[in-house]
């Protein structure tokens, strides 16, 4: 799935990627995000989404909802189906959601799966853990989104700091790939 001026071909890709096998229903087609201003007749059939349940590769779901780290933290969104529909996201202030959770609908008919969608970031690699480390820190310092591993930390795109991370020796790779920083150590993220 993609936002609506995406092309098909990303959606695509972008489904045949995910790495978790699930069961999507066979009778619901595809969905495309985008935030609608709705009516009254149109929120009087809206489907609001307000539980929000741990991964399990095993559920049966009824749409696979691509967003971004940034839509992931909000607790309040609507989208609209390619069909038409409206879907509502309506969690407890502070929600944070993961690659491969699951929302479950309001009056439990539908069940949906988040998944990272593909974003612009910059990947930093270092020649050492020490170096790697040392950047961790920094990045840490000025509250940046990160999302850490063992060999490479990725942030949203900042010429400031990619500057910095290229002053300190790493390499910087530019790419458009699912971006899931940490959460906070009180479990929020920034």
């Amino acid at each position: 799935m993609v936002r609506k001026d995406g092309s098909g071909s990303e959606r695509s890709q972008f489904c045949n990627s995910l790495s978790v096998a699930i069961k999507v229903k066979k009778d619901i087609p595809q969905q495309t995000r985008c935030e609608v201003n709705c009516s009254e007749e149109e929120n009087r059939k809206m489907v609001t989404f307000t539980k929000h349940l741990p991964a399990n590769p095993d559920a049966v779901v009824s749409f696979i909802l691509p967003m971004t780290a940034d839509d992931r933290t909000r607790s309040r969104h609507r989208f609209q189906t390619e069909t038409g529909e409206n879907l509502q996201l309506s969690l407890p202030r502070g929600t944070v959601l993961r690659d491969r959770d699951l929302l479950l609908s309001e009056d439990g008919s539908s069940l949906v799966l988040v998944s990272a969608k593909p974003e612009p970031v910059i990947t930093a690699r270092a020649s050492t853990k020490l170096l790697l480390l040392r950047a961790a820190y920094h990045l840490g310092n000025r509250h940046v989104a990160l999302e850490v591993a063992d060999n490479y930390l990725r942030l949203s795109p900042d010429s400031v700091l990619q500057g910095m991370l290229e002053k300190m020796g790493l390499e910087i790779i530019e790419e458009i790939v699912p971006f899931q920083p940490e959460m906070g150590a009180y479990g929020h993220s920034h």
